[in-house]
């Protein structure tokens, strides 16, 4: 089973999200997490443990904020990842910020110190077997520098492809490489 994991604002009904449900049917599943980062890892790891607990394969994909958790959740469980734009630092973006809107339904919400603070406490400073990563890289991105998770991973199966934006335009092109490489 392959977890798609949304960004910051986003939700399991966005864009992206809709593009790997229409390709990958029922292989996939699009949760909607919460903007505070511990329960959204606690809906994470209650999934891929749920998974897990039925003997089934679990993969993630992770955009932005979702390629953070992703490569926490894939470090603690040993799990293939792929990341798109990965958000490697998102405390130092999101520190930025204060109010903040949901893309899907135009609610907003706070970034607090806290919701900081639990970012930083999940960080991954040492990847472990960076090759279970496909990071797709587009060096455009007006949101994160790309070069910050270029390095980070960098020892991963990467991919930088120049132009693009943070949405990762296009991303539908990389569908058969993504399933071939999470093995679906």
């Amino acid at each position: 089973m392959i977890i798609y994991i949304h960004g910051f604002g986003s939700s399991g009904f966005g864009g992206k999200a809709s593009l790997f449900r229409e390709y990958f049917e029922d292989e996939v599943i699009t949760p909607s997490l919460s903007y505070v980062p511990n329960l959204a890892i606690d809906t994470l790891e209650q999934i891929i443990e749920a998974f897990l607990n039925k003997d089934e394969k679990v993969a993630l994909v992770g955009s932005s904020l979702g390629g953070f958790y992703s490569i926490y959740l894939a470090n603690k469980y040993n799990l293939k990842a792929v990341l798109i734009n990965p958000a490697v630092y998102p405390y130092k973006t999101l520190d930025k910020i204060g109010m903040a809107m949901n893309y899907y339904d135009g609610s907003s919400f706070e970034v607090t110190k806290e919701h900081i603070d639990s970012l930083k406490a999940i960080e991954v400073t040492q990847i472990e077997n960076q090759e279970n990563f496909l990071t797709l890289l587009q060096t455009e991105d007006e949101v994160l520098d790309y070069s910050e998770a270029a390095d980070k991973l960098n020892e991963s199966e990467l991919i930088i492809e120049e132009g693009g934006n943070h949405s990762f335009e296009n991303i539908e092109s990389y569908f058969r490489k993504i399933g071939s490489f999470l093995g679906v």
